[in-house]
């Protein structure tokens, strides 16, 4: 799942900017045929912040291995049911990252 998200570019690019409080975001899809959309951003929040920290060690790191334990964390701050070492479902864990960022909006 973080693989997948660490080459999403568009995903990248938005965190990138997140995390600097007040910055405005200019939104284009040519594909989808709308106009330009400008956003102003806010603090980012805690998961925001993680997942944009882990997505730039994914692209950094020279090591090859990455531990996305704060992510983690901050994910089981948001949905207790993830917190321990059971076998979860990856679309699920998805939803609650992607809803989590979007609630600290």
């Amino acid at each position: 799942l973080p693989q997948n998200l660490s080459q999403t570019p568009v995903l990248r690019e938005l965190l990138k900017e997140a995390k600097m409080s007040g910055t405005a975001v200019k939104i284009e899809s040519p594909e989808l045929s709308m106009e330009p959309q400008l956003i102003k951003l806010d603090q980012p929040g805690p998961l925001t912040l993680a997942m944009y920290q882990f997505l730039t060690e994914m692209q950094e790191t020279k090591k090859g291995v990455v531990t996305p334990k704060e992510l983690f964390a901050q994910v089981c701050k948001k949905a207790i049911r993830f917190k321990g070492y059971q076998q979860q479902d990856s679309h699920e864990l998805l939803r609650y990252l992607l809803d989590g960022m979007r609630a600290e909006e």
